[in-house]
């Protein structure tokens, strides 16, 4: 196997950034390149073209990679469901649910073969895989068991570069410690240093770079300017806000939507696409004093709907919502967000709560009645709006992942879609009040834009054009990628990916 492997002196330096650069940038010197994380701890999950579910960053690494994402580029999604406790997803499909002790010491065989089997695949199907590290590869009480650092780099056979985060502070402290903390066999992979996020003069570093290189023996192989002129999906919800959340105030002609901030909130890339809209302003709330009067509201999917709509009554949202949707607002929830709004939740299987035939009161906002099942759907979904509130002719496509089956209580009930002849969600109010099971909704160019214009006429603001969401992904990419390679050592890192097995 020919790659590198991208691992960090911490969490949230950047490597899952950095893997989509380099994906990208390998991937238009014609290379054929696959992204690859061994295991991924994350609600912001992806479905591949065969209904399995992968961590979303592997999904975003591969469409950078010009390539269709797939299992074997995350064998394993671990999906929190509380402090405590984690949904296992082994090759895209739920295999358990379990605590981190108990995962840590029952699943390490499992989690080897798989690991194994995957690169593997991989191997057989790419001429370069790109590996993403988690955390960092030192947490010496954790190593011995690890699945996610130099024990995939020993398993792939792959160099290593280190990354380090300067905005942190601590940066030569980060790195050199990181090393020395490494085993000397682990020491060798390592053929190269990223310094990343740096603000400033550059040229200010050029010293920095002479004292890492002598007294670690390591060559840097880049100093990444930190940016924010570029938008690419981050990886989880350390991200979150700087992803979405544009810089500056909100002015009066721009839209105003509120997040519902749930505690386990999932799939907040739903989200990503309304980001790319210049007069549109995302604000999470997670107290009802931030409510104020927004333009629409949306309740994103959750890991857990019984703890997060608890959350919401705790705080007081639950009946700030009701008045709004009451007060003719504009409201909508996805796949967790949508079963709330119903009058009642039943968890028949436990799956949600761990008690079974646990009930709870939902927002009753909408009638319906949810009940939580054992299977998890996982299915890629085309359907057609059921209603004819939006200027949209064409198909909405989406993903759905979920547990809940969700039916109406009411017979003269609107539903939102029609999916191969059944009834999907629900739809209310003139089309102000929607609720779904299909994530990836808002990607849905002329829905999305149909939807802002209608709250942009409520406003009394100029609608506007149809923006096309894949052109602004792919320039995401591309533009990522000019910036890592013009501070980026390239040749260096393929003549090391080529060289390695000859020099090892």
């Amino acid at each position: 196997m020919k790659g590198i492997m991208l691992q960090g002196t911490g969490s949230d330096v950047g490597k899952s950034v950095l893997v989509t650069a380099l994906c990208r940038i390998l991937a238009r010197k014609n290379r054929k390149v696959t992204p690859f994380k061994s295991q991924n701890m994350s609600n912001n999950s992806y479905v591949t073209i065969d209904g399995k579910e992968i961590g979303r960053a592997q999904g975003v690494q591969a469409e950078s990679a010009k390539t269709e994402a797939s299992v074997y580029m995350n064998p394993i999604l671990l999906k929190p469901r509380s402090t405590m406790e984690s949904e296992v997803v082994l090759f895209g499909e739920v295999f358990s649910s379990c605590s981190g002790r108990s995962y840590r010491e029952h699943f390490y065989p499992k989690g080897i073969e798989a690991i194994k089997h995957a690169l593997t695949v991989l191997d057989a199907n790419y001429e370069y895989v790109v590996i993403e590290g988690a955390g960092s590869p030192v947490e010496v009480n954790l190593n011995d068991r690890e699945l996610v650092n130099m024990k995939v780099a020993e398993l792939a056979d792959v160099p290593v570069i280190l990354i380090a985060d300067i905005e942190r502070g601590g940066v030569f402290a980060s790195v050199v410690g990181t090393l020395q903390l490494l085993s000397e066999e682990d020491r060798k992979r390592v053929q190269g240093i990223i310094i990343n996020k740096f603000r400033g003069d550059i040229s200010l570093f050029t010293d920095g770079v002479s004292w890492l290189e002598e007294y670690t023996g390591v060559k840097v192989v880049g100093v990444i300017p930190y940016y924010n002129h570029i938008s690419v999906e981050g990886e989880d919800s350390l991200s979150i806000h700087n992803s979405l959340i544009k810089e500056g105030k909100k002015n009066d002609h721009g839209l105003d939507i509120v997040v519902l901030a749930l505690p386990y909130v999932s799939n907040y890339t739903d989200l990503e696409p309304l980001a790319a809209e210049s007069d549109v302003y995302l604000r999470f709330v997670k107290e009802k004093s931030e409510f104020g009067q927004p333009d629409a509201v949306i309740i994103p999917g959750t890991k857990s709907t019984f703890h997060d709509l608890k959350y919401l009554k705790e705080n007081g949202l639950d009946h700030v919502l009701v008045n709004y949707t009451e007060s003719g607002g504009t409201v909508v929830g996805l796949c967790g967000g949508y079963q709330m709004l119903g009058e009642r939740l039943i968890d028949e299987a436990g799956t949600d709560t761990n008690q079974v035939g646990n009930e709870m009161h939902g927002l009753d906002i909408a009638p319906l009645v949810t009940f939580f099942n054992e299977k998890k759907i996982t299915i890629r979904s085309r359907g057609k709006l059921a209603a004819d509130h939006w200027n949209c002719k064409k198909e909405i496509s989406g993903y759905e992942i979920h547990l809940g089956r969700t039916m109406a209580t009411a017979d003269n009930a609107e539903p939102f879609l029609t999916v191969c002849d059944r009834p999907e969600g629900i739809c209310m109010n003139g089309g102000k009040v929607i609720g779904t099971y299909f994530h990836h909704l808002f990607h849905n160019d002329e829905w999305r834009a149909s939807w802002l214009n209608k709250l942009r006429v409520n406003r009394g603001v100029p609608q506007r054009e149809v923006v096309n969401l894949l052109e602004v992904r792919d320039k995401g990419y591309e533009n990522l990628a000019d910036h890592v390679e013009n501070y980026l050592d390239v040749e260096y890192i393929i003549n090391m990916i080529e060289g390695w097995k000859e020099n090892g």
